[in-house]
């Protein structure tokens, strides 16, 4: 790429909010080119969604995976700003970087820069962003299988026929697919009534989708279901609920867990039901390890799916679980996902 003052410019800037990682491996005589000299491996994560505790925990699991390998690791942060995100995977290309994760998105601003990063012969993975590029394998958190194991819940919980308030962002992907099961949940169940659909993903997320809420819900006092397959969604909807006084009416469903989600759906008479979700540390494992095994060579697959857990109320009671830490030692199939893990690849998470 060409440099003049203002990509000289971009690139500095970019650097200030860069977070370097360098490790030595253990047994690395046992691990596949590149990664017999792990310290010479470069990849960067450029992400476009870093607020909330699902996107903190996906970069501590990039960050562990990164460090079991013994690999540099170079973090950009956009912050929801799409032609940053786009300028910052340039420059992880100028960083002479090995490979790059695009971490969420839009379709419309990271397809041209993708193609630049593969043009330049940097493996690529996208987690999360639909980047229309067959070299580029999509990470995903099965999305589809997230939404149906909360609406199924919720037809076991509620029946066949109540009103719904649905929080949607269009143009995102992993909304987008989850989106697609909500459509055809309505189609299967008419007894379904979609009463407002609302969304944003303004910062502060929860509190801005909460001020649509409360207007949603005073439009529409008779709404029993809130679909909200996003936790910062879910946050911003209970806040809401829980002014209107309407805890003991409404049952909110959702997609993704944190501590503080934990925390709010054990509380005495949470509207907040039940959740599915991936554990967002084993995402960014997977997303890392996708990456590694492009570099090693290895096909992972077109798409490299992490299968979801359903999660309700009820369990995190009765389980008496408090944490993440806790979730992942009371439900072993939350703590690892055996996906995009070769036998020479390293477990961050074995004891």
């Amino acid at each position: 790429m060409k440099f003049d003052r203002r990509t000289f410019a971009k690139l500095t800037f970019g650097l200030l909010g860069v977070t370097a990682l360098g490790f030595s491996p253990a047994l690395a005589q046992d691990k596949p080119a590149p990664f017999d000299k792990p310290g010479q491996v470069k990849i960067a994560l450029v992400r476009y969604l870093s607020t909330g505790d699902f996107f903190q925990a996906y970069l501590a699991g990039v960050e562990s995976q990164a460090k079991a390998l013994g690999v540099d690791l170079r973090v950009l942060d956009s912050k929801q700003d799409a032609a940053l995100q786009a300028d910052m995977v340039d420059q992880a290309i100028a960083l002479g970087v090995n490979g790059i994760i695009i971490q969420h998105g839009l379709t419309e601003s990271m397809k041209d820069a993708a193609q630049r990063a593969v043009d330049a012969g940097i493996k690529v993975v996208a987690f999360d962003v639909n980047v229309e590029n067959p070299k580029i394998p999509q990470i995903e958190q099965s999305d589809r299988d997230l939404a149906r194991l909360a609406l199924e819940q919720a037809i076991k919980d509620n029946g066949e026929s109540w009103k719904s308030g649905y929080v949607y962002v269009a143009g995102i992907a992993p909304l987008d697919r989850r989106n697609e099961t909500w459509v055809e949940f309505k189609k299967k169940y008419s007894g379904i009534n979609e009463a407002a659909q609302f969304g944003t993903l303004d910062n502060p997320i929860a509190n801005s989708v909460a001020n649509q809420a409360r207007s949603v819900l005073s439009a529409n006092p008779d709404i029993k279901v809130m679909f909200a397959p996003y936790d910062e969604f879910a946050k911003g909807v209970k806040i809401a609920v829980d002014e209107a006084g309407l805890s003991k009416d409404i049952k909110i469903y959702s997609a993704d867990i944190s501590t503080s989600d934990i925390a709010a759906m054990r509380e005495p008479d949470s509207a907040w039901a039940a959740t599915a979700a991936t554990n967002p540390a084993v995402v960014g494992q997977v997303s890392v390890r996708a990456l590694a095994q492009l570099l090693a060579g290895e096909d992972p697959g077109k798409s490299v799916i992490v299968p979801p857990t359903l999660i309700t109320q009820k369990e995190l009671v009765e389980k008496d679980i408090k944490n993440m830490e806790e979730l992942s030692a009371k439900l072993p199939q939350f703590a690892h996902a055996d996906v995009a893990m070769p036998k020479w690849m390293p477990n961050p998470n074995a004891k």
